[in-house]
């Protein structure tokens, strides 16, 4: 990658860490006038291009209400797939933005933005170097939400196409497909 290329690269990461932050302290004054959720969550993912099927993965999200029948949505996540036969190990710390309709109190659906750090290791004894680099993604999604205690908790089902631009690797020719699906199961905590 060029100097051009880098110095855009990193202009891209802080705008985009910059956005993340301002929706942050939105959804943190929101707190004070609306209810606000914490969703840690723990689901499976699926990689387009991948070795496996379906692997595990950790989030944590802070929801709340900006609009009736309107939810924003920061979170955090952590994954991991394997690629190129166990010779590649791409390693992937998601910061997602998102914005829910929720017509119904116990279904939403939507879509957003986020940055994917992501690391890609390669096998020890290839005598590559690993890399690591941020790319904006986008994903579509829904869920439903189903009361355990009322205006305390409720337990969450979340499901999510999240689409990547194609990733040259050092293995062979071509590139892989990073997109992925996921689903989460979820606490949602009000506070």
């Amino acid at each position: 990658m060029d100097r051009a290329n880098k110095k855009t690269m990193r202009l891209l990461d802080r705008v985009v860490i910059g956005l993340l932050v301002l929706l942050a302290m939105l959804l943190a004054g929101l707190q004070a006038a609306r209810a606000s959720e914490v969703v840690p969550s723990v689901g499976l993912t699926h990689a387009t291009d991948g070795d496996g099927g379906y692997k595990p993965f950790v989030g944590l999200a802070v929801r709340s209400s900006v609009l009736p029948m309107v939810k924003a949505e920061l979170g955090v996540a952590y994954r991991n797939d394997p690629y190129e036969n166990g010779n590649l190990n791409v390693r992937m710390w998601p910061v997602t933005t998102s914005l829910w309709l929720a017509p119904l109190p116990m279904f939403y659906f939507g879509g957003g933005v986020g940055l994917y750090h992501t690391t890609y290791d390669y096998k020890d004894g290839l005598g590559l170097q690993d890399e690591t680099s941020s790319e904006f993604g986008t994903h579509l999604g829904g869920g439903l939400n189903f009361p355990i205690v009322p205006a305390i908790a409720s337990l969450e089902l979340n499901g999510r196409y999240i689409h990547l631009r194609e990733k040259g690797t050092l293995l062979a020719p071509g590139s892989i497909k990073q997109s992925f699906v996921s689903t989460s199961l979820g606490v949602a905590i009000k506070f």
